[in-house]
């Protein structure tokens, strides 16, 4: 920041600005930001390299025609082509770390990252070793997984190009370079023999109906990340059919399927899917064991 010059508004005063505008456009907030007033500090705090969540004194402070200009601009952009905050930035925060993103991934925001802030406890016992990250766009459940359990191998797979060339960018910034292998794949097409101790993916579960009905702001975000058919389940059930092949015998799968869970329950029956519960909101993230999809592989077949 270049320093505050007199000026007849504070940041405090543009940062009001910023949430009215969006609320007058009604900005939807659904990745990874939690209503209009957390935009306004995400882009203002991102345009002027300021950390307001840290030092709220300065939200008294003036600001220089030049940043206020700067600021202005940003908001405008955000609220009137509707495009998220972590496209016009280039940056997104999941389990507390900065991840690259552009267009060609989706928005880091599931609720997998609160799993991996408590080490999946207690779905997993057992500290992995080895962990799979299936449909991992950006990297981020990937190279999270990697800070939280410093000794385990971890592979994350994606079937785009562009994707991955995301997901290397994170890699190589978080320096895991050593630790994660990156393998194009249409789900475990290419993963080889490898076993695992943890599979965990959250993939596309948008059913088609429901995606033409979504705010706007997701038709930034890759379509092939989102929708999975008519009932939203088409890679789910792949996931459910193959996990056990890859999975060590005490080995979990947990996987993000978002509002498609009702559709999952009707869809099998007789799965004893174990439902996490966030107590905050979230919800949509099942976990299966290795040994409860090899019992009940011929509803998941």
């Amino acid at each position: 920041m270049s320093g505050f010059v007199s000026n007849d508004k504070s940041i405090a005063d543009l940062l009001y600005e910023g949430r009215d505008l969006f609320e007058r456009h009604n900005v939807h907030h659904g990745h990874g930001l939690y209503d209009a007033w957390d935009e306004a500090v995400y882009l203002l705090s991102h345009a002027l390299d300021l950390s307001i969540c840290e030092d709220r004194s300065i939200l008294n402070s003036r600001l220089s025609e030049e940043e206020a200009l700067l600021v202005r601009s940003l908001f405008r952009e955000r609220a009137i082509s509707r495009t998220p905050s972590a496209y016009l930035t280039s940056c997104a925060y999941f389990c507390g770390l900065p991840f690259y993103v552009d267009r060609r991934v989706l928005i880091p925001r599931s609720p997998i990252g609160r799993l991996i802030l408590e080490e999946f406890k207690p779905w997993v016992s057992i500290s992995p070793t080895s962990i799979l990250d299936l449909c991992t766009g950006s990297g981020c459940i990937g190279i999270s997984c990697a800070y939280a359990f410093p000794n385990s191998r971890i592979t994350i797979s994606d079937i785009s190009e562009g994707a991955l060339s995301v997901a290397r960018r994170n890699v190589r910034h978080h320096k895991c370079l050593d630790r994660i292998q990156i393998l194009e794949s249409d789900l475990f097409l290419n993963i080889g023999k490898e076993k695992y101790d943890l599979i965990v993916s959250n993939p596309p579960y948008v059913d088609s109906q429901h995606y033409q009905n979504m705010p706007c702001e997701y038709f930034s975000e890759p379509v092939v990340a989102l929708v999975s058919g008519d009932d939203g389940l088409d890679l789910v059930r792949q996931i459910l059919a193959e996990a056990a092949s890859y999975l060590h015998d005490e080995g979990v799968l947990i996987v993000e399927v978002g509002h498609s869970a009702a559709a999952l329950e009707q869809a099998y029956p007789e799965l004893p899917l174990l439902w996490i519960d966030f107590n905050e909101g979230d919800s949509g993230v099942f976990v299966l064991t290795r040994e409860q999809l090899i019992e009940n592989r011929n509803f998941c077949s």
